[in-house]
């Protein structure tokens, strides 16, 4: 019960775009078109859950046995930076379409701090090897459902007649804080 406490409260509760506003450069670059933002939401999920299992794994057995805890974000920076360049040799081999239409935004997942956030939380929250994972691939599909809807409206509102000043980021900025006021309704159910 525990562990899908921690899933739902990092997927909805605690969404890391609307709720924490980490990762805030791919979820207003990338969400223009929902399949590239579901790409995007992919390849999130896989870098977070399986960072958040190598980081809590060198944490406990290589960090904190050498009294090295310091070097914590160092290590961390280094291993998402690792599965990043993982996923996208992946991209550009299996689904080039894909790989293109994410374009910057790819390597960006290295520096996404949506990505580091979650493995120094699992750090500061002491959660063992299991809740990490869950914890990290709970604020993916977050992080996915975040992207995905916003993708959705921008494709909807591109239509629109909208004032000339809210054109372009002012639009979706609102927007965002409209999505971030709707999940903010999630807030009571989890204590």
């Amino acid at each position: 019960m525990e562990l899908f406490l921690i899933a739902i409260g990092a997927c909805l509760v605690n969404n890391v775009v609307l709720s924490q506003f980490l990762g805030l450069c791919p979820f207003i670059g990338v969400s223009k078109k929902v399949d590239t933002a579901a790409g995007m939401g992919g390849a999130v999920i896989f870098v977070v859950t399986i960072a958040s299992a190598i980081t809590n794994l060198i944490y406990t057995h290589v960090l904190e046995k050498l009294n090295i805890t310091y070097l914590q974000t160092i290590v961390f920076i280094l291993v998402i930076a690792a599965l990043v360049q993982f996923v996208e040799m992946f991209l550009k081999k299996m689904v080039p379409s894909l790989y293109k239409a994410l374009g910057v935004y790819l390597p960006l997942i290295t520096t996404n701090c949506a990505v580091l956030g979650v493995a120094l939380l699992n750090v500061q929250k002491s959660y063992g090897f299991v809740a990490s994972v869950i914890n990290g691939f709970g604020t993916a599909v977050g992080f996915t459902i975040a992207i995905v809807i916003m993708a959705g409206i921008r494709e909807k509102i591109e239509y629109n007649d909208i004032p000339e000043s809210f054109k372009g980021t002012p639009i979706v900025l609102l927007t965002a804080g409209l999505m971030a006021m709707a999940f903010f309704g999630f807030s009571g159910l989890i204590k």
